[in-house]
């Protein structure tokens, strides 16, 4: 169809240039939509002039920030609800532990701890070699132990059997800690996960739908704007015709009035 071809407005009934606006096929099937939907007979043949088309267009752009700024503020409030009511305190496991820890405890993990040093072993060892050089020798004419060594061996009997409890119950402990700190690992994990799915899905909304939206919303502008633009450059085309049609007259005014003038001169003299 010719530029400069008449249609009728699908809204107002006026009639319009084809260059001053656009046909329903021609547009996004969103806003063909809502120009159907508020009016039932529209097809796709029909014409919509550029002032009505604006305002679909802007109706468009607000429906999509709308809806993306209600889609974020849903999953914030997700994520506010999910940091809410995960009523669960992470505590330190070691102030808990030291905060009931009694003597016999403490005795147990120094007992423990100092039983599994090289310090233990390597005085252990002296301590044994002393023991069986004394009483192998006869030094000094000590001879209270005489080999196999009965005395040393119930000593060392008597020293696994005591220093067996002590290391069980500082295991005991460590069990204790373990569990405690397994315990904050699982919830802080979970409190993780939940976390990490909001944030998934809020970068998903903003990959998905917001930044295709953004754009629809940067070319609807840009639409918008080149139309504005066509528009001013018609007015000022309009407005150059104007002023040279008026040029023209004030010079052919200014022509016929000289000529008046010299006529009349001539008349009187």
């Amino acid at each position: 169809m010719k530029k400069n071809s008449v249609v009728k407005c699908l809204v107002d009934g006026k009639k319009y240039r084809v260059v001053d606006g656009m046909f329903l096929k021609e547009l996004k099937p969103s806003i063909r939509g809502q120009i159907k939907y508020d009016y039932h007979h529209a097809k796709d043949t029909d014409f919509i002039c550029g002032d009505h088309l604006l305002h679909y267009r802007v109706h468009e752009v607000n429906r999509m920030i709308n809806r993306d700024t209600k889609r974020n503020h849903k999953i914030n409030r997700k994520l506010t609800r999910a940091l809410n009511n995960d009523n669960y305190a992470i505590t330190n496991v070691n102030q808990a532990l030291q905060k009931h820890e009694t003597f016999g405890q403490k005795l147990a993990d120094a007992v423990a701890h100092f039983g599994g040093s090289w310090s233990f072993i390597i005085i252990f060892v002296g301590f044994l070699l002393i023991w069986m050089t004394v009483n192998g020798l006869e030094l000094f004419g000590i001879h209270f132990d005489p080999y196999p060594y009965i005395l040393l061996n119930l000593a060392l009997s008597c020293i696994a059997a005591i220093q067996a409890p002590f290391i069980m119950m500082s295991q005991n402990r460590s069990a204790d800690h373990d569990r405690l700190s397994a315990e904050n690992d699982y919830h802080v994990n979970i409190k993780s996960e939940h976390e990490l799915r909001i944030l998934h899905a809020k970068l998903d909304h903003l990959n998905q739908d917001q930044l295709p939206h953004n754009l629809e919303v940067q070319r609807l502008q840009l639409q918008i704007l080149g139309e504005v633009h066509a528009e001013l450059m018609d007015l000022r085309r309009q407005n150059n015709i104007l002023r040279t049609e008026n040029k023209a007259e004030h010079r052919y005014i200014t022509k016929e009035t000289k000529e008046e003038h010299k006529h009349e001169y001539t008349k009187k003299h």
